[in-house]
């Protein structure tokens, strides 16, 4: 009975660890080394998923042990008589409750131990300028430095016999659920500013911009929204034309530029419709521009600048992915 109880002990230990349930920081501190968390984080309420491995335990029935169950990609798992239960999004707790009363059927009070084996259902992406480039497991809580240390830092290069890092800290950005994260990479990584390192959530993406790129993208409510070269007479009106016209939704009568860094964007706004009629010169574009075509009425830039850096987090991830990955399948 005390092997017993000294083993349980020892596993809800590991269950607690991994939870997080340690002991937080009083409320608005900030630590030197991050950002404060976000109230929602997983550390505070770890879940299970699709790809964690779990082990499972009967109390006092050592022989029904079942080690390393992985957690099917539909979120379900099985033991014993408890068939496909669904566990993805459950706490530890919530799913040891949810096997348990798979059980009741075919055992009295049931006592189900369940104990995370390896963490797979936690993942990142971090792609651009970094050395290691792909999606990456959360095994423990990082923040964002740790996150690019971890790839292997920032890519360098030789300009003029000098080694130069190849990364634009300006247009690089964190996206989290298709929303574009307020993180300022110069001041972070330049500056030290420890309350721009923000801990990394599931499922974030984390993107590394070019700095010897010659590039703006077109976004928005074209034919083929994306990246396009820059060339010498690059204006809106021939970008727009270059990506295949406006679609049937598009908002034509004022387009949106945005120039320079994330954090402190530039913005101009063009009357598309004025200088199709030759009222207003056309607007001549530098490397990195963004212009955005939007497919609702707006009035000023600020109105429509968030949705356009959102969008353009979008492309640049997928124009990224498709100039870098090769395809699975090889050409006929």
């Amino acid at each position: 009975m005390k092997r017993h109880i000294a083993k349980l002990l020892l596993l809800i230990g590991c269950v607690l660890e991994l939870q997080g349930l340690e002991a937080a920081p009083p409320s608005g501190t900030t630590p030197d080394n991050k950002a404060p968390s976000s109230p929602t984080s997983w550390r505070a309420r770890y879940e299970l998923g699709p790809g964690d491995v779990i082990n499972f335990s009967l109390f006092g029935r050592p022989e029904l042990d079942r080690p390393g169950f992985r957690i099917a990609p539909d979120g379900t798992i099985s033991y014993l008589q408890a068939q496909n239960i669904n566990v993805a999004g459950l706490t530890i707790d919530e799913a040891r409750l949810a096997i348990e009363k798979g059980l009741s059927s075919n055992f009295r009070s049931p006592r189900v131990i369940i104990t995370p084996q390896e963490v797979g259902s936690k993942r990142f992406t971090i792609l651009g300028k970094v050395i290691n480039k792909g999606v990456v497991t959360l095994e423990r809580p990082i923040t964002l430095v740790e996150a690019i240390a971890n790839a292997g830092g920032i890519e360098t290069g030789l300009f003029e016999r000098n080694t130069i890092e190849l990364a634009d800290l300006d247009r690089s950005f964190v996206s989290r659920k298709g929303q574009q994260l307020p993180v300022d990479f110069r001041k972070l990584l330049n500056e030290g500013d420890m309350k721009q390192n923000i801990e990394i959530e599931p499922n974030d993406f984390i993107f590394i911009a070019s700095t010897i790129t010659n590039d703006y993208y077109v976004i928005g409510a074209v034919v083929n929204p994306g990246v396009q070269g820059l060339t010498a007479d690059a204006t809106v009106v021939s970008a727009i034309s270059r990506r295949g016209g406006l679609t049937d939704r598009a908002w034509s009568d004022r387009v949106l530029v945005v120039r320079g860094s994330f954090t402190k964007p530039e913005t101009f706004v063009v009357s598309l419709k004025n200088v199709l009629a030759a009222k207003e010169k056309d607007f001549k574009l530098q490397p990195k521009d963004i212009v955005f075509i939007s497919e609702r009425p707006w009035v000023v830039a600020e109105d429509i600048l968030k949705l356009a850096l959102s969008a353009f987090a979008t492309s640049a991830s997928s124009t990224w992915v498709n100039l870098n990955v090769p395809p699975i399948l090889p050409a006929p």
